[in-house]
């Protein structure tokens, strides 16, 4: 609620809030906790019983950055093999991605190396990808180490954090890495203007989206 301390403002008036809303895809092996991550970054909560993704779920959650608030469309696909014939549908048009893989098991970041090959394949030649090495908290079990997946990453051009859903390490984090990493204005992606593009409100109802700066 602290907007009206911002440098930027002149004469006693408000600053602009933009919002930017984005098309987020999570993707990775089934049981790495990509739904938890999303529930934890959603609502600020861990089920210890995450029921399995059947195809995909939808949910949203926005991001404070100064002047501008991103609003992520997050799209939480399924896990198994099966249906992944349908994860096309669901990062054509992205922006955003994070590939997910469980630090205690090795054969989850040989898939999460195969989806990053395929996004920077087929998906939007903009879009941001972020590495999740998830069950951080699990690190007496991990079988990956904190150094292969950062060279990795580094070698591939992607973020990477490793995460827990159930202590709420760097998920956040991992969210508002991404938002900074976002085209403001989407200049980047003119067909998607229409749709994708950052919007100025000039109405004080913008300013209800605050909000989402107190997280959960």
């Amino acid at each position: 609620m602290s907007s009206r301390g911002s440098s930027g403002r002149s004469n006693g008036t408000l600053p602009q809030t933009k919002i930017c809303q984005f098309k987020l895809v999570l993707l990775g092996d089934m049981a790495v906790g990509k739904s938890s991550l999303v529930l934890r970054f959603v609502k600020g909560q861990f089920d210890e019983f995450q029921e399995t993704t059947i195809g995909a779920a939808f949910l949203a959650q926005s991001v404070c950055l100064d002047d501008t608030t991103v609003k992520f469309e997050i799209w939480d696909t399924a896990g198994q093999e099966r249906y992944h014939s349908l994860a096309p549908m669901y990062y054509r048009g992205a922006q955003a991605a994070i590939v997910v893989f469980d630090i205690t098991k090795p054969e989850t970041f040989e898939r999460a190396k195969a989806w990053v090959k395929e996004l920077q394949r087929q998906a939007s030649p903009n879009i941001v990808i972020a590495l999740s090495g998830n069950k951080a908290d699990l690190a007496e079990k991990r079988l990956v180490e904190y150094e292969e997946a950062q060279s990795y990453a580094e070698d591939t051009g992607l973020l990477f954090m490793e995460t827990s859903a159930k202590t709420a390490m760097n998920v956040n984090e991992l969210f508002l890495a991404i938002a900074k990493k976002m085209p403001k204005t989407d200049t980047q992606n003119p067909t998607h203007a229409a749709r994708h593009r950052g919007v100025n409100l000039q109405d004080p109802d913008a300013h209800s989206t605050r909000a989402c700066c107190g997280g959960n």
